[in-house]
C-alpha cells in the first residue's frame, strides 16, 4: 500500500477523533449498570463519527463496531499474529493473489446470510471514491481501484476487478503486487462485510448497522447520550457474550467520565486521563489495568526547509529532549519513552534502534548542534489544541531546547484539531510539529511507508528506504519480512526527519461489579465481560 490522497484525509479525521480526547455530551448521575436484563454492564465512550465499518478509523466507533461486526480475522492479543475469526483460511502461493475461505453457515443479525459476495459488496463500496469513506485508502492495493478513484472525472465502474467470488464461500484477491502484509490487514474493521440490506440506504445503515457479531444495536443510536446494545440471537461464531447488554455512555471529556467512574455511575472506563493514573492506581487497586497500545508521539521536522536539512541538526534536538522527565510530568510516568520508530507490541520493535540518537545527552547534543551550524532566527513549534496535554509537553520541549542548545527565540503555533492535519498536509508548517500515529494493524508497514514512505509530511526523500520497504512488502512470509523493515527504520533513524517521543498505554478502570475485563491493544473484548447486580 502506498500513501494516497484518501489515506491522508482519512489520517486527519483519525488524529482528530482518536487523540483529541472524548467528545460528545452525555455523563449525567444515572445509576451504573447498561442494556437490559440483570447482567449489563456501562461503558464511557466518545460520540463515534460513524457506525458504517468502512467509514470510520475512531476508536471510539471502532469499540462499538467490534461488538457489531466480525472481521476476517483477529490479532491474538499474545504474538500480534493474525487468527481466523469470520475466515477459515487467508493463503496464498505468491503473496499477491490471495484466497480467502470463509466459514459457512454465519448470518448478519437480520438473518441475511454472510457469504463471500457480503464482504465484496462491503470492500467495493469501501473502496469506491465518490462514497468519500475514511477507510477507502486500504483497499488501494487491490487490482481495480484505480478505476474506482480516478484522477479526474466519474470512475467507469463500482466493483474491483482484483476481487472474484469463487462461490458462496470463497474470495479469491488480485493486488497489484506481492503484500506479506494481507493477511493482518483483514483485521481492521475496514474489512468486515456489510448484507444486502446495507446499500438500500446507506445513511440509514450509518445509524441502525447490521452486522454478523455477537451483539445487535438495543434501540436508536441517541446521539451524544449513549448507544445500547444486545445479545444477537443468531450469531453462531466464537466469541459467545457473557451480558444480556451493554450500555456506551457517551461523555463530553475523560474528566467527567472519571469522575462518574469513580462515583460507580459507569462501570468501564478504557481512557482514564493519564494525569489522574497515581489516583486510579489508589482508588481502584486491581481495577486499575495499564496495557499497551500502538498509538505513538513524534516530533517531526520540515526537510523541505532547508533550516532543517541537516541530519545532525535533528539528532541533536533528539539528544536535547529528556523523554522520561516529560512523561513523569505530563503523564504521570504513564507513558513509555520511545528509541524506536515502531510501538513495543509490533513484530520487529527493537527496543534501541535509534541508540545514542535518542538518548538524552545535553553535552553531545550541544556539541552537534553547533558542528551542525546551529540555529538562527525564531523556532516555531507546532501542534494542535486538541487536548491540554500537547501545550505542557511542547512547553517542556522548549524548555529543554532553550537550557540544552541555547535556542532563546521559540514560538508555539497552536493550530485548531481541524485544521492541523491540513497544515501539516499543505506544508505550512515552518518548525517542529507533533506527529502521532495510531496503529492500524500491528506491523512494521503500517508505521514505516505510511510516515516515512512516498508523500510523507516531512518531505523526506529516500531511495534506499523505499527500496527496503518493497521488498519487505514483497517478502514471502510476515516472519521473512521483518530484517527488512528493520533495515528500513535504521535508514530513517540514521537521518533522523521524526524523533520518536513515547508510547501511549491503555489506563483502564472497572467497577467492582465487572468480571472477565481483558482489554487488549486490539480489542476491548466487551463479549468477555460480565456483571453483577448492585
Amino acid at each position: 500500500m502506498r500513501v494516497t490522497r484518501s489515506r491522508a484525509a482519512a489520517l486527519a479525521v483519525a488524529a482528530i477523533m482518536l487523540s483529541g480526547g472524548c467528545g460528545g455530551g452525555g455523563g449525567g448521575s444515572s445509576p451504573a449498570g447498561g442494556g437490559k436484563g440483570a447482567n449489563a454492564f456501562s461503558v464511557a465512550l466518545t460520540e463515534p463519527d460513524h457506525l458504517t465499518p468502512g467509514n470510520t478509523s475512531s476508536d471510539y466507533s471502532i469499540t462499538v463496531l467490534d461488538t457489531l461486526f466480525e472481521t476476517p480475522v483477529s490479532i491474538d492479543a499474545a504474538g500480534g499474529k493474525p487468527v481466523m475469526r469470520a475466515a477459515e483460511s487467508v493463503s496464498s502461493t505468491d503473496q499477491k493473489v490471495w484466497t480467502i475461505k470463509f466459514k459457512p453457515g454465519q448470518k448478519f443479525s437480520n438473518g441475511e446470510p454472510v457469504t463471500a459476495q457480503s464482504f465484496a459488496d462491503s470492500w467495493n463500496a469501501t473502496a469506491y471514491g465518490p462514497n468519500g469513506w475514511t477507510n477507502n485508502y486500504y483497499f488501494a492495493n487491490i487490482e481495480g481501484y484505480d478505476k474506482l478513484n480516478p484522477e479526474k472525472g466519474d470512475p467507469s465502474t463500482d466493483k474491483m476487478s482484483g476481487l472474484k467470488v469463487v462461490d458462496d464461500t470463497t474470495l479469491e484477491v488480485t493486488l497489484t503486487a506481492p503484500f506479506s502484509q494481507f493477511p493482518i490487514t483483514l483485521a481492521y474493521i475496514a474489512f468486515a462485510p456489510m448484507p444486502k440490506a446495507a446499500f438500500s440506504d446507506l445513511k440509514a445503515f450509518d445509524q441502525a448497522p447490521v452486522g454478523n457479531g455477537p451483539f445487535v444495536l438495543d434501540g436508536a443510536w441517541e446521539h451524544n447520550k449513549q448507544i445500547t446494545i444486545k445479545r444477537s440471537p443468531s450469531y453462531a461464531g466464537e466469541r459467545k457474550p457473557k451480558a444480556d447488554g451493554v450500555t456506551f455512555k457517551i461523555y463530553a471529556s475523560r474528566d467527567t467520565a472519571w469522575t462518574d467512574l469513580r462515583a460507580g455511575r459507569v462501570d468501564l472506563m478504557t481512557t482514564v486521563p493519564p494525569a489522574s493514573t497515581s489516583e486510579a492506581k489508589r482508588l481502584l487497586g486491581a481495577r486499575f489495568v495499564q496495557t499497551p497500545d500502538g498509538t505513538m508521539d513524534y516530533l517531526g521536522f520540515p526537510t523541505f526547509d532547508k533550516r532543517f536539512a541537516n541530519a545532525d541538526l535533528r539528532k541533536a534536538f533528539s539528544m536535547a529532549i529528556d523523554r522520561q522527565a516529560i512523561v513523569d510530568a505530563v503523564y504521570d510516568g504513564a507513558f513509555k519513552p520511545m528509541a524506536s520508530l515502531l510501538a513495543p507490541l509490533v513484530p520487529g520493535y527493537r527496543e534501541n534502534a535509534c541508540g545514542e540518537a535518542c538518548t538524552y545527552d545535553p553535552a553531545k547534543a550541544k556539541a552537534l548542534f553547533d558542528q551542525a551550524g546551529g540555529f538562527s532566527g525564531t523556532l516555531n513549534l507546532w501542534f494542535s489544541n486538541a487536548d491540554p496535554s500537547y501545550e505542557q509537553w511542547m512547553t517542556a520541549v522548549a524548555n529543554q531546547l532553550k537550557q540544552n542548545l541555547g535556542i532563546s527565540d521559540i514560538t508555539f503555533r497552536k493550530i485548531p484539531a481541524a485544521d492541523y492535519l491540513s497544515t501539516l498536509r499543505q506544508r505550512k508548517e515552518d518548525g517542529p510539529y507533533r506527529n502521532n500515529w495510531v496503529m492500524d494493524y500491528p506491523s512494521p508497514q503500517d508505521y514505516l511507508e505510511y510516515m516515512w514512505g512516498a508523500g510523507n509530511r516531512m518531505g523526506w526523500e529516500n531511495k534506499e528506504f523505499d527500496d527496503l520497504i518493497k521488498q519487505a512488502n514483497s517478502a514471502p512470509s510476515l516472519d521473512a519480512s521483518l530484517p527488512l523493515y528493520q533495515k528500513a527504520e535504521d535508514v530513517a533513524l540514521a537521518e533522523m526527519p521524526m524523533i520518536p517521543l513515547w508510547n501511549w498505554q491503555n489506563q483502564i478502570g472497572f467497577t467492582s461489579r465487572l468480571s472477565g475485563v481483558n482489554v487488549t491493544p486490539y480489542s476491548k473484548n466487551i463479549y468477555t465481560i460480565s456483571a453483577k447486580q448492585g
